[in-house]
């Protein structure tokens, strides 16, 4: 089916910012919005664990399958009640992006809240929503997502939801860029985690994910905007 012009803009632009994601840090240009280096908005505050790889029978497959999750604790820190809306994506080598719990079944929350022993531990669906300021008043949930491939190699983790920051998008006469619904293109502040792990296809998760490329200088942890 042909596309229209706005859309086929759209698309083009957002390939170019999954690209540019991969490359942060090194491939920014001066040009690419970056956070502001100082609090411009609100923010939240997530601890996390390192993603792990779990395996799930799940109820009318014959084999049992593999996922990868990330525990974490998000708090409001601040003085005013925040809306917590978050969203996981990990973006793996071959540049494809995966939404987290997406087709996944129940089954598999279930499984990892029984091996994290964490009673407390709210579903996906359920951990959104208004945020008051406290410690006690934190959550702990778990992204979740299918196995994208036996051998990860380097993936990257992006969390959006956890800043108030974003900015419009422009050419370079200062024109906001609008999508195919003419809305227009919003980049918001987002939290980048780079990891990588040595498992194989063969061995399937045997080995331990670190942090990083796995190179010297490159920040495993970061602010984008995405």
């Amino acid at each position: 089916m042909p596309r229209p012009m706005k859309l086929t803009l759209l698309t083009t632009t957002l390939g170019l910012f999954a690209l540019l994601a991969w490359a942060v840090p090194s491939a920014r240009s001066a040009d690419y919005p970056e956070p502001s280096p100082y609090p411009i908005s609100w923010e939240l505050t997530i601890e996390y664990k390192t993603p792990q790889r779990i395996v799930v029978n799940i109820p009318g497959q014959v084999t049992p399958k593999a996922y990868w999750y990330m525990t974490y604790t998000v708090t409001n820190e601040g003085e005013e009640t925040q809306t917590f809306l978050p969203q996981f994506d990990m973006l793996t080598q071959d540049g494809k992006l995966h939404r987290a719990h997406k087709n996944v079944p129940q089954e598999v929350f279930q499984a990892i809240k029984n091996r994290e022993h964490n009673s407390l531990l709210l579903p996906p669906t359920k951990v959104g929503g208004e945020l008051r300021p406290g410690v006690d008043q934190a959550r702990d949930s778990v992204a979740v997502w299918e196995e994208p491939a036996k051998d990860l190699d380097v993936f990257r983790i992006f969390i959006a939801g956890l800043s108030g920051e974003f900015v419009e998008l422009k050419d370079d006469k200062g024109t906001v860029l609008k999508d195919a619904k003419g809305e227009p293109l919003i980049l918001r502040k987002t939290l980048q985690l780079t990891y990588h792990t040595n498992g194989d296809e063969v061995y399937p998760g045997e080995d331990p994910v670190q942090e990083g490329e796995g190179r010297i200088g490159k920040n495993p942890k970061t602010w984008v905007m995405r």
